[in-house]
């Protein structure tokens, strides 16, 4: 297996005072390179913890986290910053755009510190957000923010895409399109993507599901005939 992902034996530990709280209890997984792999679980499961050490953003306790057969858990700070910078898309819950700046202005800031970016304008036009570049972010729906915050996370040409519940603020069919507009980027450009939800029906649309519970795997699930989102009902 061409293993682009692999987590081996990784812990998560807080310590609150004199108390350990174990958000990961030992996660072992791969994604391959090109899927579309989606994380379920229920809340408190350590869906997040894991999302936040894959980006770099949080560090295992212990254990491999291998991407692109680079071991980050050995990273400095420094390097963990270049990693997050070049390497990784994020897109939130919450779309985090800047307020004052318009679409494509929020897209152009964040891609002043990409290596090698796409072009602002064409990454919106491909999002469906052509005509709404000189929108502030007040004049766009919430479908259209999210759709400007993974249009930034498309436009750095990450490695790897993490989504953390990209849909959750997000009425049912502006979800859907959110959904769509994630399978579709995954297939048509190769890019490795990683979605954390709590809705276990969106499963069928992932070539790789995985089920967190209480801080470990509970199961994996390789589809070999994934289904367009669009035929997903919950």
């Amino acid at each position: 297996m061409d293993r682009f992902v692999s987590l081996e034996g990784v812990k998560k530990i807080y310590n609150m005072g004199e108390v350990k709280i174990m958000a990961a209890a030992g996660i072992d997984f791969q994604i391959k390179k090109g899927e579309f792999a989606v994380v379920v679980g229920p809340s408190g499961a350590g869906k997040t913890t894991v999302l936040n050490i894959l980006g770099g953003m949080d560090t295992a306790t212990e254990g491999k986290v291998l991407v692109d057969g680079q071991d980050i858990a050995t990273y400095s700070q420094k390097q963990l910053t270049a990693y997050r910078r070049d390497d990784i898309g994020f897109v939130f819950q919450f779309y985090n755009l800047i307020p004052n700046l318009t679409a494509l202005e929020n897209m152009e800031l964040a891609l002043q510190i990409c290596k090698d970016p796409m072009d602002a304008a064409d990454v919106l036009e491909e999002v469906g957000l052509g005509e709404r570049l000189n929108n502030f972010p007040a004049q766009l729906s919430g479908g259209e923010q999210q759709r400007v915050s993974i249009a930034r996370a498309l436009a750095k040409n990450p490695k790897l895409l993490l989504c953390d519940e990209p849909t959750g603020a997000l009425d049912y069919n502006t979800g859907k399109a959110i959904l769509k507009l994630l399978q579709d980027t995954c297939r048509n450009k190769g890019m490795t993507v990683i979605l954390i939800t709590h809705n276990s029906a969106i499963a069928p649309m992932a070539d790789r599901v995985i089920k967190i519970k209480n801080g470990k795997v509970s199961d994996i699930i390789e589809n070999k005939y994934p289904v367009s989102v669009e035929t997903i009902e919950w």
